[in-house]
């Protein structure tokens, strides 16, 4: 065969062959194992390889497709198996440089438009190269090659190109950066390699850095790139540029560039041969030529910031710390900004300002955090070079305000950290540009300007200049400006910093402030108030931060120096009569009839300053004994008329009354400041030993009557504003809110002195204002404000509201007249008629109600008919036509204002309410519901309505409604409504809602009944009524003709069912536990046997009707459920011989309806196991099934089919976790009774089937539900008590199970990710396994295959959920093998301590301070925390066995300790367990861990050690002193 194909060298160097036989014939012969050539692999290489280097020397011709070809043989060639295998049994397959030249030139063309014809089989074969070190070879022999690789392949990226070649491209460029990154650390020349770099690479690479950063090819949609590739390719680069351009050897040269320069033209000879790295990087850098003019800036902009970033990485030391500095003008003069102030370049735009600034404030950010900035050594050593380029820095960035960008704050605070003299000469200008009149709406904007003025006075008041500050402040507060256009001086963020500030300053300093505050304000600005609205709204923005310094400093106390009290006093009565007097004169002179923006103003400001002094004035009274107040002092004789405190001392009551006229007629400021005089003087009111006086009790209803009042027409028109909370923001659009919240804050003191009317008006806003929707609820700012929403939301909410009875009930006399006109809306009669029938929808007072109860008193069991009257009357519109119908916008308002009952605590409401809001909610449940309401709307509307009966009905005065009305009369009355509204419902039987429906529905029915049997209430008579009524309903218990009528008769009939099943629920065990009466035991089995008979016969008229049907409804399960229970009950129950065979017929007369739901039930169980209420029901059912053998059908083991349906169920992968774990609770029940009754043989077969499941081959075959399956099986089948002989058997096996465990518990740590819900079962069986073993389990080996799995099981990445289960899971295990099995765990002593190890080490990394994540994750690692110092409790119990390996433990803790910062909390409770190892060690052993442990880790035992001594030894020796 050999001479066969001997001549194919010949063939493929023939100019006659064809290039597609050609082609073919290579092909032939390198997948041919028949060809023999002498070294045929270098041969067809070198064929492919000469062909294509002949075409592109223009020396040989061939078709594009040929060459396209050519390019695929050799890709193909590289990437297969055959030449792997070759390389890898050590046999030499030698690349020529012509290839590779070719492939640079090919990559290099790609780089120009329309020139990328087999771009991707000329990249692949890269890749082919690359990807094999044997090959590579050829590149990093010869530096050139890759240099120039790189260089063509970065370029080719930033042309960004688009489609599939783009992941090739990239994983081309991370092999090539991989291989350069070696070739630079193994070259020796510096200079070579920072020629290579900046002359090849530096600036593709930037631009390519700077396109990765964008997400150019990673963003949401395109999918183009892989955030990991890119993100290492990132990495690369940084890594180049470090290696290349900062690095070591160069030191010295950008030394002499840097620094030696500085020192003058001395040393310029010995500078010719001067490398000057900085100036060609800059140089290169800056060119406009290598990138796009759009581009240009940002690529030199991120740039910047990051050869900044890796000059400090690779040069900063102790000092180095001029030469790091002298780096950053070079740097910054590559940006636009910096060139500004020269008007070299045009005015920038926002994008441009926004990304500059970001660099720029990298930049500071560097220099702050690397220390390079010593305000000393720069004056004293280095002439103030820094500060000089700072001060230069900062009159760029104040001259050029930018108050739009968040980084032009920070930048600026930068620089105040740095040293505040660096913004000092220009600190006026700084204060107006970046607070006083700056315009910031945007967030983050304003939390930037608010870090800038904290930095601002908290620099200051380290200082103790904060006076010099404000006079700053002051200085451009008063500057001439139009003032109008001006935002609020103290908006959130910058009074949050003065009430930060403010409190930590000396009195002394905060008194300074003040009076300058004063002088400024008598000075320049209360002489010229008249008619001068600029001043007016300077004189408010002064009077908002008096309001702020004085609201914000400390208080005095007792412990004050008396000459700062009187200080103190003279400063209060200066501003009292120099200031307050003169403006309220101002303002009472020049009240007219139609007041101008100027006097408005000034009255705002005139009634903050006094609301401001009151309130002050009272705080320094009550804090200080030695303060004497203007006003007088607080406690003294009864009040009278005469001596009620004033609004302000000095001010006539006449004049306040004028005052009042003003602010009436704005909603502004001053009206706001008003009512908080008024309601300051109230508390100075209360305050008083005598308020209980009838004068001071008149002056306090007038009071809060005015403050109600004030704002009353306000909150009428519903405004979306919102407020920051702070008092100098409050204008027109806010007043509503700052009023409302001014109201809601002080309902304790107001509540008690309102009338009912006023009462009633703050019940109606509150329930004018709460949302109503979710979609209402949610739609909040991104900044925090204050809305009449959030205010009514947060009442409702409170649980301060149901303590305040009087507007609870208000609220709820809102709500129910808002229902009830809702309904009367829907009236189809005369209103009057309607009155007479539902008399309580017209009730205006609950206590209106009450005459029910008067009338209706006698609750005895043969009180009879007056109870009745009501729900007689309701029973009657009901079944004849009832008079309101409501349509589809009705029921939407109500369902708005049932989820607002919802959230009300209607279980505490006194009798009468209570009775009321049941009549109205049971009325709005029988409403009949018009055409234009859907099914869904219908349901949703039912249920809400039984589910708030439900609540009531759980309530303390549920007895109240059984005055007026008989549980039967009201199952009766709901039943027959529920029948007549199903008859409109299009719905399936088993439609999700309509069960859920039913479920509410049985509820209530079933608490009704409930609590009929509590309180004993004419049981006989309302049981013989609900059974009498559900016997009347023979409609549902026949078939219907057509499939319409049949479908309506099949949802009654299910409520039907639902009411018998309720029924015989609560009325069987009642029976069967109580002894009742003479009258009881003839009539209530009696009724409770015809129940059963009635649901049997309508059970047995479902099943025929759906006997083609292979399910079973759901809403019949639990009927059928309760029915056989009933039955077996009854046979267990009935005494003689005649009645048991009575029942013993019953239940076989029903046996062939049970035997039908048994084999339907079995069949669809996985299918219910998604439903857990039905699927609860089958189980119950199933498990009655089991124990009444003379049901089970002949041909067919009950037990058998179970268990694979059972099985069926575990295994089906559709089910979610948290249902799976639902499941296996509910599952207990039947398994124990499966396996009580079943015999030996079927407990094999159990066995059996688990040991199948636990088979390591399922892992192998990802069959993960079969170990799922086994696991829960053999958990259920450990929580079973079972007899010795079974229990022989499942110990027999116990030593295969535990292998088995360990198998699946490897393979499953191998999988990636880590399927965890299978790992977590297989630990929880373990720790069964090895509990319930303790006596069993004979073997130490078997124990100890458990700390095989404990160290497999990984505890790194994952989510703290995740982590938190698996880690109680191993704690779990782990704790089972030292309590039940102590002497196998002394033998494996070394794997306990290891297992262990991995729990303490994991808890140190979730537990250390990270940068990212949530606050929420740490309960989670508390909870871990804690399990470990239990732990070492237990260790630390048993000493003798631990001593020896105590030192080691706190070794290996304090080693990995060492690694992070853990949170308090979890370091606090870590310690307190190492603590007790530590009483174990002996004093030889510190003397080890001192001597062993390396520095680090001997730093944190010699604190930890310290802490032990001082907290827990001494502790303990403390104690030992009083124990015998």
């Amino acid at each position: 065969m050999a001479a066969v194909y001997s001549g194919i060298s010949l063939k493929l160097k023939s100019k006659t062959t064809s290039w597609e036989d050609k082609l073919k014939l290579a092909h032939f012969a390198w997948i041919s194992h028949q060809c023999f050539l002498p070294n045929k692999e270098q041969v067809l290489l070198d064929w492919a390889r000469q062909s294509l280097v002949a075409f592109y020397k223009k020396k040989l011709e061939l078709k594009e497709g040929i060459v396209e070809r050519l390019w695929i043989y050799i890709d193909n060639i590289l990437h297969s198996r055959k030449l792997q295998n070759l390389l890898k049994d050590g046999k030499t397959i030698n690349l020529q440089i012509s290839l590779v030249k070719i492939i640079n030139e090919r990559i290099a063309e790609f780089f120009l438009p329309g020139s990328q014809r087999n771009i991707c089989a000329v990249l692949s074969c890269c890749q082919g190269i690359l990807s094999t070190p044997a090959l590579a070879v050829i590149y990093t022999a010869k530096q050139e090659l890759m240099v120039a690789l790189l260089s063509q392949l970065c370029w080719v990226a930033c042309r960004q190109p688009e489609g599939a070649v783009v992941a090739q491209l990239f994983e081309v460029i991370h092999l090539a950066l991989g291989y350069y990154l070696s070739l630079q650390q193994q070259q020796v020349n510096p200079r070579r390699t920072f020629g290579d770099l900046t002359e090849h690479l530096l600036q593709p690479c930037l631009i390519l850095r700077h396109l990765l950063s964008e997400g150019t090819w990673t963003q949401a949609g395109q999918n183009q790139l892989r955030q990991v590739l890119s993100r290492d390719v990132r990495s690369q680069i940084e890594a180049v540029l470090r290696g290349g351009v900062f690095r070591p050897e160069l030191l010295s040269s950008y030394q002499q560039e840097l620094l030696d320069q500085q020192q003058g033209d001395a040393k310029m000879g010995a500078m010719k041969n001067l490398l000057a790295p900085m100036d060609t990087v800059i140089t290169r850098l800056v060119d406009p030529g290598y990138c796009a003019p759009s581009l240009h800036a940002t690529v030199v902009a991120n740039s910047v910031a990051l050869l900044y970033k890796l000059f400090l990485d690779a040069y900063y030391k102790e000092g180095t710390q001029l030469l790091c500095f002298q780096a950053l003008p070079r740097l910054f003069g590559c940006l636009r900004i910096s060139h500004l102030q020269e008007e070299q370049t045009k005015a920038l735009s926002l994008s441009d300002w926004t990304s500059e600034l970001l660099v720029v404030e990298q930049l500071l950010s560097s220099v702050a955090n690397s220390n390079i900035y010593n305000i000393a050594a720069d004056r004293i050593r280095h002439g103030e070079v820094q500060f000089r380029f700072y001060r230069r820095l900062a009159e760029l960035l104040i001259n050029h305000s930018q108050a739009h960008v968040p980084a032009w704050f920070r930048c600026l605070k930068t620089l105040m950290s740095l040293n505040h003299l660096i913004l000092e000469p220009d600190l006026d200008d700084l204060l107006a540009s970046a607070w006083i009149d700056a315009e910031v709406t945007e967030f983050r904007t304003k939390k930037a300007q608010e870090a800038l003025i904290h930095t601002l006075f908290q620099t200051y008041a380290k200082l103790r200049q904060v006076p010099r500050l404000f006079e700053e402040v002051l200085g451009v507060i008063c500057r001439p400006a139009a003032e109008a256009l001006r935002q609020p001086v103290l908006t959130a963020g910058p009074s949050a910093v003065l009430c930060a500030c403010l409190p930590e300053l000396p009195l002394s300093q905060v008194l300074d402030t003040w009076s300058l505050v004063l002088e400024k304000f008598q000075s320049l600005v209360l002489p010229c108030l008249q008619s001068d609205a600029d001043m007016a709204l300077k004189s408010l923005s002064l009077s908002s931060l008096l309001h702020c310094i004085m609201f914000s400093m400390r208080s005095l106390d007792s412990s004050t120096p008396l000459p700062v009290i009187r200080r103190m006093e003279c400063t209060m009565e200066r501003m009292l009569g120099e200031l307050l007097r003169p403006l309220l004169a101002l303002l009472l002179d020049t009240l007219g009839p139609d007041p101008e923006l100027w006097l408005q103003k000034v009255g705002d400001a005139a009634l903050l300053l006094s609301y401001t002094w009151a309130q002050v004035d009272t705080m320094f009274s009550l804090n200080c004994s030695r303060y004497h107040s203007v006003s007088g002092a607080l406690t003294g004789v009864a009040l009278g008329t005469s001596n009620l405190p004033p609004l302000l001392p000095g001010v006539e009551a006449q004049q306040w009354k004028k005052i009042e006229k003003l602010t009436a007629q704005f909603n502004s400021l001053g009206k706001y400041c008003l009512e908080q005089l008024y309601l300051q003087k109230m508390k100075r009111t209360v305050m008083q030993p005598g308020f209980q006086s009838e004068e001071a009790l008149q002056s306090l209803r007038c009071d809060a009557a005015f403050i109600i009042g004030s704002g009353r027409e306000s909150l009428t028109q519903r405004t979306m504003a919102g407020w920051d909370g702070q008092v100098g923001t409050v204008s027109t659009l806010t007043y509503p809110v700052a009023h409302w919240h001014l109201v809601v804050s002080n309902f304790t003191i107001l509540m008690s002195y309102l009338c009912p009317d006023d009462v009633r008006h703050l019940a109606s806003v509150l329930l004018r204002t709460l949302p109503m929707s979710k979609a209402q609820e949610g739609s909040v700012d991104e900044e925090p404000y204050i809305t009449l929403e959030k205010i009514s939301r947060a009442i409702l909410d409170s649980p301060l509201f149901p303590e305040m009875q009087s507007l609870h009930s208000a609220f709820l006399m809102c709500m129910t007249g808002r229902c009830s006109s809702i309904l009367c809306s829907g009236a189809q009669s005369d209103p009057t008629l309607l009155s007479q029938q539902l008399p309580w929808l017209f009730e205006k007072d609950h206590m209106a109600v009450a005459y029910w109860e008067n009338r209706f008193a006698k609750v005895g069991p043969e009180g009879t008919e007056p109870r009745g009257e009501v729900s007689q009357n309701l029973l009657s519109l009901v079944k004849s036509d009832f008079p309101i119908q409501l349509e589809g916008e009705q029921l939407e308002s109500i369902l708005g204002l049932l989820e607002v009952f919802s959230t009300l605590e209607l279980d505490s409401l006194l009798p009468p309410c209570h009775v009321h809001c049941f009549l109205l909610l049971l009325s709005m449940a029988v409403s009949k519901l018009g055409h234009s309401c859907s099914s869904s709307l219908a349901l949703k509307f039912l249920m809400t309505c039984y589910r708030l009966l439900g609540y009531l009905q759980r309530g303390k005065s549920a007895r109240s409604v059984f005055k007026i009305m008989y549980v039967s009369d009201i199952f009766e009355l709901v039943l027959t409504s529920l029948f007549k509204a199903s008859a409109r419902f299009l719905l399936e039987t088993d439609a999700p809602s309509w069960l859920e429906f039913l479920q509410v529905v049985g509820t209530f029915v079933e608490e009704l009944m409930q609590m009929l049997v509590q309180i004993k209430l004419s049981l006989v008579l309302n049981f013989q009524k609900i059974t009498a009524f559900l016997s009347s309903c023979k409609q549902y218990t026949e078939a219907a003709s057509g499939r319409q009528l049949e479908t309506h008769n099949a949802l009654g009939r299910q409520l039907l069912l639902v009411s018998l099943t309720k029924l015989c629920q609560v009325l069987g065990p009642f029976l069967k536990e109580r002894k009742l009466g003479q009258e009881a035991p003839t009539a209530l089995p009696g009724l409770l046997q015809q129940a059963v008979q009635q649901m049997g016969a309508v059970l047995q008229l479902c099943s025929s009707l759906g006997v083609q049907a292979h399910c079973l409804p759901s809403a019949l399960i639990p009927a059928v459920c309760a029915l056989l229970e009933a039955d077996l009950s009854q046979c267990c129950r009935d005494g003689g011989p005649k009645s048991s065979q009575v029942t013993a017929d019953t239940l076989i007369s029903h046996a062939a309806l049970y035997q039908d739901a048994y084999s339907k039930i079995l069949s669809e169980l996985p299918a219910l196991a998604r439903r857990q209420q039905s699927f609860q029901a089958a189980l119950r059912f199933l498990t009655l099934f089991f124990s009444a053998p003379e049901l089970h059908p002949e041909t067919d083991s009950v037990f058998t089919s179970m268990f694979h349906s059972v099985r069926e169920v575990l295994a089906d992968p559709e089910i979610p976790v948290q249902a799976a774990e639902d499941i296996e609770r509910d599952l207990g029940a039947l398994f124990t009774q499966m396996l009580e009754a079943g015999s030996t043989e079927n407990f094999r077969v159990v066995m059996q089937c688990i040991l199948q499941g636990l088979d390591v081959s399922n892992m192998w075959k990802a069959d993960l539900q079969a170990v799922l399956s086994a696991v829960t099986l053999l958990k259920l089948l450990l929580n079973c008590p079972i007899s010795a002989e079974k229990a022989s058997l499942l110990w027999c096996a116990c030593p295969q199970i535990v292998t088995a465990l360990m198998l699946l518990s490897r393979e499953a740590c191998q999988e990636q990710p880590v399927p965890l819900p299978v790992v977590g079962p297989i630990l929880d069986v373990l720790a069964a396994v090895l509990r319930q073993g303790e006596e069993t389990i004979s073997n130490p080996h078997h124990v100890s295959l458990a700390f095989g799995i404990l160290l497999t099981v990984p505890l790194e990445h994952l989510k703290p959920p995740e982590y938190g289960s698996l880690f109680l899971r191993m704690h779990s295990v782990l704790f089972t093998i030292l309590q039940c099995h102590p002497k196998v765990m002394l033998k494996a002593i070394s794997s306990f301590l290891n297992s262990f190890n991995r729990l303490v080490f994991s808890v140190v990394r979730e537990g250390r301070q990270k940068d990212k994540g949530s606050p929420d994750d740490l309960p989670v690692v508390l909870d871990c925390a804690r399990l470990v110092e239990r732990m070492y409790s237990h260790i630390a119990a048993r000493a003798e066995d631990f001593t020896v390996f105590s030192p080691f433990m706190v070794a290996q803790y304090v080693s990995e300790v060492q690694k992070v910062t853990l949170y308090p909390a979890v370091k606090s409770m870590l310690q307190e367990g190492i603590y007790l190892v530590l009483d174990l060690c002996i004093e030889p052993d510190i003397q080890f861990l001192r001597a062993s442990l390396q520095p680090g880790a001997r730093d944190v035992f010699k604190e930890l050690y310290n802490d032990y001594l001082k907290y827990h030894k001494a502790k303990h020796e403390g104690e030992k002193r009083y124990t015998v």
